[in-house]
């Protein structure tokens, strides 16, 4: 197994014991859980930034740490991770996914510099 795909096995694991965690309720160890994964996703995919015949695993691993890293409150860390993906050639359902991510950090702030505020329903339906 690949040092990449080695620390993307783990990122995920950690991933996974995240979302296990939040099932059981309220738990202080969920943000930490999810801040090894995405050291670790964002790592792997630091590892093949620069190849651009590594797609469609390039611009996956990006995604993965780019929503890795909203989860974490990262939000410019994430913005980062799409816009190295787009730099490259990642499918097009990636690319569209990478664009909606980028769209999910940017429009509250973006409606709020425009004196347009939303309702909390509506914050939860743009809430990542």
């Amino acid at each position: 197994m690949s040092a990449v795909q080695e620390l993307h096995q783990k990122a995920m694991d950690l991933a996974e014991q995240a979302d296990l965690a939040k099932l059981r309720g309220p738990s202080g160890q969920v943000q930490s859980i999810l801040k090894q994964a995405l050291a670790l996703e964002s790592e792997a995919a630091q590892l093949i930034a620069h190849d651009i015949s590594a797609e469609p695993s390039r611009s996956v691993l990006h995604r993965s740490a780019a929503s890795l890293a909203i989860e974490c409150g990262e939000l410019q860390l994430a913005e980062k991770l799409i816009a190295r993906a787009l730099a490259g050639t990642p499918p097009a359902d990636i690319e569209e996914e990478l664009k909606d991510l980028f769209i999910q950090i940017n429009l509250p702030n973006y409606l709020s510099r425009q004196g347009i505020e939303l309702t909390e329903s509506q914050r939860q339906l743009l809430a990542y």
